[in-house]
């Protein structure tokens, strides 16, 4: 399909569009995502037609023979109006008190509202932590898979009446891009209130939709608002961001609001589309990249560095000039050259504790002084990403 020409955003040429768009009505797996300010009231209670408008397009795509997995925002927001609260908390643990009470109203709800079309839901809350560890990530692929083999409709949130700070997601537009990638899914579909990308604020006069947008070329020059909703934690910053991640594991997205959903589920021209990019990365490295902060740090000399970013070589402790920060084995470390800029993430195979005793010496040198279990990377070059925006 040719290219626009310089500077053309956001064309709604009608000679291209139905043919991009139709990734998305014959999608065969779809991940829709929706945000609170979309579920709820301002008071915080759920709005119970929404959730069955919601329900009523997402019911009848099913129908069609799509497999439909629903990343839903809302726990907290629903929480908000059984405690008594006004606003969304700003600390974690009353956020987190919010989320136990809301999330049973939330999936009571989802119940409810699929059982009119004789369709059942299945719960899956995830935290940034369950999704880097070897074992709980493949458990999540499974659970979901299985899920969707007997013809339940998974509702995934982030976990966040257990998640901290440094493991969470941060918000379910991530989430929901890091999902699509997880169970392979044809088609990512972010609801929200915005009813498209604009290269302004909507509200401003002369602030034109985006209808396409092929690359991060098409996004020079855009604005994007930083806040969410008073509900939620997303705002048009972390949509952006989630599309990319999505159309970087070649998955299309459309971004538009929840009352459209029905028009962009069928392929119609609303709201904005995001063509997919042609790298395929593994579900673990995504995850890494995307959804873990580091914790700790190990500073490389500069010959380490191009070993693993030039050669895509695994991080050995003779490579490695000092450690910062408290860390276990198995945990995500950042890796930073001799600047300081952050050029990998990895999990590390030793505790932040054991490492300052290794570094410059080599693994044979570790195996005859403390045993044949030091024979090995610090990290192994299929547990490191390299971060591209750093390099």
């Amino acid at each position: 399909m040719p290219r626009r020409p310089p500077g053309a955003k956001g064309s709604r040429s009608s000679d291209r569009l139905p043919d991009v768009r139709e990734q998305i009505s014959s999608a065969s797996k779809v991940v829709v995502k929706v945000g609170s300010s979309s579920l709820t009231t301002p008071q915080g209670t759920i709005d119970v037609d929404r959730v069955d408008a919601l329900v009523d397009v997402l019911a009848a795509r099913r129908r069609t023979g799509t497999q439909i997995v629903l990343v839903s925002s809302g726990a907290i927001a629903a929480g908000l109006g059984p405690l008594g609260l006004t606003a969304r908390p700003r600390d974690l643990a009353t956020q987190q008190a919010a989320a136990s009470v809301g999330q049973g109203v939330l999936v009571a709800r989802y119940t409810s509202s699929f059982a009119r079309y004789s369709l059942r839901v299945g719960q899956v809350l995830l935290t940034a932590d369950d999704m880097m560890r070897r074992a709980h990530h493949a458990n999540a692929q499974r659970t979901l898979a299985r899920l969707l083999e007997l013809g339940i409709v998974p509702i995934v949130n982030e976990n966040d009446t257990v998640a901290t700070d440094e493991i969470r997601f941060g918000d379910n537009d991530r989430l929901a891009a890091l999902v699509a990638h997880l169970i392979h899914a044809d088609a990512l579909v972010l609801l929200s209130d915005v009813d498209a990308l604009y290269d302004g604020p909507p509200s401003r006069s002369g602030s034109r939709r985006l209808s396409e947008i092929r690359g991060p070329e098409d996004l020079v020059g855009v604005e994007l608002g930083k806040n969410g909703a008073a509900v939620g934690t997303g705002g048009m910053v972390t949509k952006v961001q989630a599309a990319r991640i999505a159309t970087g594991a070649g998955v299309p997205v459309v971004l538009t609001a929840a009352a459209h959903a029905a028009q962009a589920l069928s392929g119609a021209d609303v709201g904005t589309y995001f063509h997919p990019g042609g790298r395929h990365p593994g579900t673990r490295l995504l995850w890494l990249a995307h959804a873990t902060t580091g914790r700790g740090r190990l500073h490389l000399d500069q010959g380490a560095v191009e070993a693993i970013v030039g050669r895509r070589k695994s991080l050995l402790p003779a490579g490695v000039t000092s450690v910062e920060g408290e860390f276990a084995a198995g945990d995500p470390v950042d890796l930073c050259g001799p600047q300081g800029l952050v050029v990998a993430r990895g999990l590390v195979n030793f505790d932040a504790t054991e490492i300052p005793g290794l570094l410059g010496r080599s693994t044979r040198e570790l195996a005859s002084a403390l045993g044949p279990e030091y024979e090995r990377e610090l990290i192994h070059r299929d547990d490191i990403v390299i971060l591209e925006a750093h390099n």
